[in-house]
């Protein structure tokens, strides 16, 4: 093979791959992957499933599926979720159809995923990308929580105690990022997924040599 050949094959071929953000409630996942949808049209938003009744700003369908626990059972009954966990007393799972028609037609599916979310989608796509965001601290997430003023005392305090275990799953992610500055922190993220794009094991997939 011409090394034209090569540049042409390169060129033409869209890589593919999952984007895995998980940490602490209040470390600002969500507005990291919009930021990053926003910005990167090649990318695209995966929508999660759950029992969780929605906020008040919240849209079903847009920032996610809300389904009842009948519905939800089903669905894994149909192995029509990638995975699925029950995080803070609801039930969360990712879509089939929110991630695998994206990857086929060579979009990047960026997802906000609990920890347990992120172990079992490591399970299922061993070469996604796995990022873990923290804040800078755990006043700043205590703060961050409060000021959503989307739960109760006692949620929040739950929020909190679980944040700290947490933070033990960092070890099983491929990068780290502290959300100190939004803009810095969604900087940092859409450079991850750049770097990715050039990675020669999804450039020259199948090569041994």
């Amino acid at each position: 093979m011409s090394g034209n050949s090569i540049l042409i094959n390169v060129g033409a071929r869209k890589v593919s791959f999952p984007v895995v953000v998980s940490g602490p409630s209040g470390a600002g996942k969500t507005s990291l992957c919009q930021g990053v949808v926003a910005d990167c049209p090649d990318v695209v938003y995966s929508i999660s499933a759950t029992t969780r009744p929605p906020r008040k700003e919240e849209v079903d369908g847009q920032d996610y599926h809300f389904v009842d626990t009948d519905r939800f059972k089903s669905m894994i009954q149909a192995e029509e979720l990638l995975e699925w966990a029950r995080v803070h007393d609801h039930l969360y799972g990712t879509p089939v159809f929110s991630v695998r028609p994206f990857l086929a037609r060579g979009k990047a599916v960026i997802m906000d995923l609990d920890v347990q979310g992120g172990q079992s989608m490591k399970k299922v796509f061993p070469d996604g990308v796995f990022v873990f965001v923290v804040p800078p601290s755990f006043g700043v997430l205590e703060k961050r929580l409060r000021e959503r003023k989307t739960e109760g005392e006692e949620v929040l305090k739950t929020r909190l105690r679980n944040a700290e275990e947490e933070m033990r799953y960092r070890k099983h992610y491929d990068y780290f990022i502290i959300n100190d500055e939004l803009d810095k922190a969604l900087g940092e993220l859409k450079s991850i997924i750049e770097a990715e794009k050039c990675r020669m094991s999804r450039l020259f997939t199948g090569e041994n040599s």
